[in-house]
């Protein structure tokens, strides 16, 4: 157990769905700072109107993705932050600068991984013709979408299912899911120990939703 509240920031590059169902989980845990490539990202006003500090700052004003990179990382790390969540935030992130965040950053990510990274997760699930669906939350790590996988969340795929059908059933347990991946590390349960451990075991395959309960 943790003898204080962990720290979590949080990037979103959306209208901040997840970062919604973070705030109403009422997780023990105190949320330092929201932060955004989009100025207009519901997220900052989530953010701004449950008390939590917000930052934006914009690609455009900055010669290369390193660059920016550097100092959105630079902000976030100034908040002291514990876990950093990547929640809907779009951008792929320069690996050098993520490096540093091992073990101390998580995605979520609307696939069974290691399927489908990247965008258009749904179409190619449809694609494919998977009898299942997924979402996934993972370490983040320089390879896009690539850290290890702490803990997913199942939906059947539908013979009537299109892309929006199929996102909008799965967007429901992507916000059971990610509350409940950030509540096992803020009590110590789940945990990097130069790879994730749960329950001080090392994890071998991705948890359930009931198991993070």
């Amino acid at each position: 157990m943790v003898d204080r509240p962990l720290r979590v920031a949080v990037l979103a590059s959306g209208r901040g769905s997840n970062l919604a169902a973070l705030i109403a989980a009422r997780l023990q845990v105190d949320f330092v700072l929201v932060g955004s490539d989009k100025a207009k990202a519901g997220a900052l006003a989530l953010a701004a109107a449950a008390g939590i500090p917000t930052l934006h700052l914009n690609p455009r004003d900055y010669a290369d993705r390193a660059s920016f990179d550097r100092a959105l990382f630079g902000r976030v790390a100034e908040a002291q932050p514990d876990l950093l969540v990547l929640a809907g935030y779009m951008r792929i992130i320069d690996g050098t600068v993520i490096a540093p965040w091992e073990g101390r950053a998580i995605n979520i990510h609307p696939s069974l991984l290691p399927k489908y990274r990247g965008l258009h997760t749904h179409r190619q699930c449809l694609a494919a013709g998977d009898a299942e669906h997924g979402a996934s939350v993972h370490f983040v790590t320089a390879e896009l979408d690539g850290g290890p996988v702490v803990a997913q969340a199942r939906i059947p795929v539908g013979a009537d299912d299109t892309e929006e059908t199929l996102a909008a059933r799965l967007l429901t347990r992507e916000h059971a899911l990610l509350p409940a991946v950030v509540r096992a590390i803020a009590s110590g349960r789940l945990a990097w120990q130069g790879g994730p451990v749960f329950d001080g075991t090392p994890l071998t395959a991705p948890l359930d939703l009931t198991a993070l309960r």
